[in-house]
């Protein structure tokens, strides 16, 4: 093996197995976009050959994710499909600009509880729209419309033999890949979706079976160069809160998803600035191919670790292997039934809801399940875009809540001293409250102020809780007595606040 390249084994043997994974998502997602289905698999070449040969993440895979379907579904409806191209194009200017500013490390302060919430509400619409998909059956454009007309849907389906054949070839195609989990290991190395798009293939040309299948013209045929129309739309308001949208949504799965990815093996760390850059590069190339927009996700990467990936050649491997496909087998995509794409969608789309972590912070933080629910709901009810900023806005009242929230506690068992715990941050603005609980208490009793759970304590309230402290204490110097946390800091000394003595 050449010292240059001393893990090529092992990354050839990775490079394969994602692009078997590759291949199928690519397709779908292009297909659930409203797009070209060769649009996708650009996408994928220019994730694997360009923002692969970039530092920043060394084992992280990028690509056209489901992520993103339901923004690319709304921009082409609103803007035409000759705009996704400047959308894209701007968005990728946009994130190298982030990069080279250093605000990669930004992405991570974004609380969590709004990006699963975004990502369960992308689930949510993916599943609903890619039902009617798998029945072949034109889905509402709206999120909501989609869930609500889920009912009327199915007994339509059910009145007619066409759409019940391709909602068999759907289910058929879900079921192989749930199932294909339990196969032995040698037969997992074939990735479930593959497997299931191939078999579903097979028995649709085999059988004759009624359904749709890919539209292909052509790679060179779908692409569209962003024209002068387009670039003169870049002065319309909504494109450029659909650009911001993109470049934002984009830049934090991409993010979020280089910490998940370095959570899985023990090699370089995500530099994030420089992957924020890459992200932009490549989403700079598919705008200027009309190609769809790109994102690190998780479902390549993770197959790329477990495959034994150790440097970045696998992903680069994996984009000439699309390549190499899209050259010499494009005829193959007519014979994929447009029924198992949507399987593989609903699939993906349903792994994106987190139903165990909202089960898991409803126990433990219920203000972060509420921003995670509101969040997606949000984007079902009202759009990608808005329920994003609505789940950003809920994020920060919460914290500026919890910054704010005192609670005054006490205890007394009627023999020692009262002990009066105080928790929070502590502002002038809560003295009222603080002046009026201590200031009822018997003025003959001694008191322990315990300070150990106050996160700040500004400078007026220290010299209240003084005054008041001289004032219960009268001629007994030791009345009060306050309990501050080791080494906790406050505004204007480190001192507990007591009685003159």
């Amino acid at each position: 093996m050449p010292r240059s390249f001393p893990f090529l084994r092992q990354d050839f043997a990775a490079s394969l197995v994602v692009f078997l994974v590759a291949l199928p998502l690519c397709l779908g997602v292009a297909v659930a976009s409203g797009v070209p289905a060769e649009l996708g698999l650009i996408t994928g070449i220019v994730g694997g050959i360009v923002t692969g040969l970039m530092r920043g993440s060394s084992l992280q895979v990028s690509g056209p994710a489901a992520g993103l379907t339901v923004l690319v579904l709304e921009a082409v409806r609103a803007f035409g499909l000759g705009a996704l191209g400047v959308i894209v194009l701007a968005a990728g200017l946009l994130q190298i600009a982030m990069g080279l500013l250093r605000w990669g490390r930004w992405f991570r302060a974004i609380s969590l509880s709004v990006v699963e919430g975004m990502l369960a509400g992308i689930g949510l619409v993916i599943v609903a729209g890619q039902l009617y998909a798998a029945a072949g059956i034109p889905a509402p454009e709206s999120g909501l419309d989609k869930l609500t007309g889920l009912p009327g849907a199915l007994v339509e389906a059910l009145g007619s033999r066409t759409a019940l054949v391709s909602l068999a070839v759907g289910a058929g195609t879900i079921l192989l890949i749930v199932g294909w989990r339990r196969m032995p290991r040698r037969a997992r190395a074939v990735p479930g979706a593959l497997v299931a798009v191939l078999l579903a293939t097979l028995v649709t040309v085999a059988f004759g079976l009624p359904v749709e299948t890919v539209q292909v013209s052509g790679v060179l045929e779908a692409v569209h160069l962003p024209g002068t129309e387009a670039l003169s739309s870049l002065a319309d308001p909504a494109l450029l809160g659909t650009i911001l949208a993109f470049a934002l949504i984009a830049s934090a799965e991409s993010l979020f998803s280089a910490a998940a990815v370095d959570r899985l093996h023990s090699g370089p760390r995500t530099e994030y600035d420089r992957e924020l850059v890459a992200q932009g590069a490549g989403n700079t190339l598919c705008g200027l191919l009309g190609a769809l927009p790109l994102t690190a996700v998780i479902v390549r990467s993770s197959a790329n670790v477990e495959a034994g990936a150790r440097t970045k050649a696998s992903r680069v491997l994996h984009g000439v292997w699309l390549l190499l496909f899209v050259a010499l087998l494009p005829a193959v995509l007519a014979y994929i039934p447009l029924a198992a794409l949507a399987g593989i969608l609903v699939h993906a789309g349903w792994k994106l809801i987190p139903f165990k972590g909202v089960m898991t912070l409803w126990r433990r933080h219920r203000g972060e399940a509420l921003v995670l629910v509101a969040t997606a709901t949000a984007i079902v009810a009202v759009g990608m875009f808005e329920g994003v900023l609505i789940g950003l806005v809920l994020s920060v009242a919460k914290a500026a809540w919890d910054a704010s929230h005192l609670r005054i506690e006490h205890g007394d068992d009627g023999r020692g001293a009262i002990r009066v715990r105080i928790q929070g941050t502590v502002t002038f603005l809560k003295l009222p409250q603080i002046l009026d609980s201590l200031e009822a208490l018997p003025s003959d009793r001694r008191v322990v102020l315990d300070l150990s759970g106050v996160h700040y304590l500004d400078h007026a309230c220290r010299a209240a809780l003084e005054t008041w402290a001289e004032r219960h204490s009268g001629a007994d110097a030791d009345a009060v007595r306050a309990d501050t946390a080791p080494d906790r800091h406050t505004d204007a000394t480190q001192s507990s606040v007591s009685a003159p003595h």
